[in-house]
């Protein structure tokens, strides 16, 4: 059966408090394809976007009495992965917290544990919520599937270790993700569903910010009226589909794998619940709408914010947009949610928007 979804003008039109300063900026070079542009992709993105997130955050960073923080090396296939634990200060001996395991941005290939780290400390006092945040092996010096076995093997470990995060996962066990870490999100919250390992851990929840659901030529017939976003927002700021083609092909996955590609899971019954963000101009956009609908349709609770007129990753170049404010709202909302959505209200398909009124 074919899956399709109403575009509005409210989705398609730029969000005009984001193109009053975007239009302002200068034209940014795109580094060309090939090792050369990818180094220098990485090298801005590691010396650029990473220090201007942080700035971003750093002026709404809790006291550091009210939470710790520890780097810790666990094994992997093939060596060790860091990973940084952040836990709210315990009010007394005894107290236990709920678990997000989380995984960064980045295309598979670029990024670090500092990426998120200011805002998954804000996260972290704010909800009362352990956090583990995850430094998986990057592609193309550590192949497919490598950052999503690190992924996984992280997520594992957390389960057996929750006593050391001050953490009960039967207060709730969350694993999300931005962008390329919210694909590993959800491709890890399908296995672990078919690992006998989780019975005894299993999962309550995904978090999921704008991510990369199907790989651009593995849409399925039955899905491509639903899948436009990749044409109707090609040329979108931040990322658009060459871009994404880039991406996917220093990937260098097959397309059709449910593993690059978790709309293809032959099933999405018995998953966790999903709060899902979604960018209106964002190439991806119809990827994360219907993964929303797909669960619908399995039985699996789930939440969708759109934020119309508006490209992937915008609160993490402009932070004092208006949406931005809400974005970060809504992502602690979201868990919150999360937190009390097992067997829960199942969310209105055509999602909720930015400014709280349903497209």
């Amino acid at each position: 059966m074919a899956i399709t979804h109403p575009v509005t003008n409210e989705d398609t039109n730029i969000d005009p408090e984001f193109e009053a300063i975007f239009s302002s900026l200068p034209p940014a070079d795109t580094p060309d394809e090939g090792d050369v542009g990818l180094a220098l992709s990485k090298e801005r993105f590691n010396a650029v976007l990473i220090p201007l997130v942080m700035e971003n955050y750093w002026p709404l960073l809790p006291d550091h009495t009210a939470y710790r923080v520890w780097n810790h090396k666990i094994p992997v296939e093939g060596g060790k992965i860091k990973i940084r634990c952040v836990m709210p200060t315990p009010a007394h001996a005894d107290e236990t917290f709920p678990l997000l395991i989380w995984y960064h941005g980045g295309g598979w290939m670029f990024g670090t544990l500092e990426m998120d780290d200011y805002h998954l400390r804000i996260v972290c006092v704010a909800l009362r919520i352990s956090i583990v945040n995850v430094e998986y092996r990057l592609a193309p010096e550590h192949p497919f599937p490598t950052g999503l076995d690190d992924s996984f093997s992280a997520l594992k470990w957390a389960a057996e270790n929750q006593s050391q995060l001050c953490a009960d996962i039967n207060k709730g066990f969350i694993v999300g993700g931005q962008s390329a870490g919210a694909n590993l999100a959800t491709i890890v919250a399908h296995l672990a569903r078919d690992d006998p390992f989780f019975d005894e851990y299993p999962l309550t929840g995904q978090l999921l910010q704008y991510p990369p659901l199907i790989h651009p030529d593995a849409y399925p017939e039955t899905f491509k009226p639903a899948l436009q976003s990749m044409d109707r927002n090609a040329d979108a700021p931040f990322l658009g589909r060459v871009q994404i083609k880039n991406i996917y092909n220093a990937l260098n996955a097959s397309p059709t794998d449910p593993r690059v590609s978790p709309l293809l899971f032959p099933s999405h019954h018995k998953l966790p619940p999903a709060y899902i963000q979604a960018c209106g101009l964002d190439p991806l956009c119809d990827e994360d709408i219907l993964y929303a609908k797909l669960l619908e349709a399995s039985g699996v609770p789930s939440k969708l914010d759109v934020y119309p007129g508006l490209p992937h990753g915008f609160h993490l170049f402009f932070p004092k947009l208006t949406a931005s404010e809400k974005i970060d709202h809504d992502f602690q909302d979201g868990i919150k949610w999360l937190l009390n959505a097992r067997g829960g209200p199942r969310m209105d398909l055509k999602g909720s928007r930015s400014d709280g009124s349903s497209g």
